[in-house]
């Protein structure tokens, strides 16, 4: 197993924040057959060898994620991607920046 665990800030209000988690929730179900649901500010999924949560904050967002035995090779390119998601869709800065 291996995880991933991405903290970043946005600028958007809460709301709008809310909504594009939604979005992003809906895209990947359509495109990827993830099953999610929300909990008050948290997304859970789950598909078969990958499970996680989106935790939506006022100013932050973190996404926790564990990778099956066969996801673990591609660790590296899905942080890459969501990186770039959280960048174009919430405007998102990180820490190591």
């Amino acid at each position: 197993m291996s995880t991933i665990d991405i903290h970043a800030h946005h600028n958007l209000s809460h709301e709008d924040a809310l909504n594009a988690a939604d979005e992003l929730s809906i895209a990947l179900a359509e495109k990827f057959g993830i099953d999610y649901g929300w909990e008050d500010e948290v997304i859970h999924f789950e598909r078969p060898g990958v499970h996680g949560q989106i935790l939506v904050q006022e100013t932050e967002l973190r996404i926790q994620a564990t990778l099956g035995f066969l996801l673990m090779m591609l660790k590296g390119p899905i942080e890459q991607e969501i990186v770039r998601y959280l960048k174009e869709h919430f405007g998102c800065s990180f820490e190591d920046e």
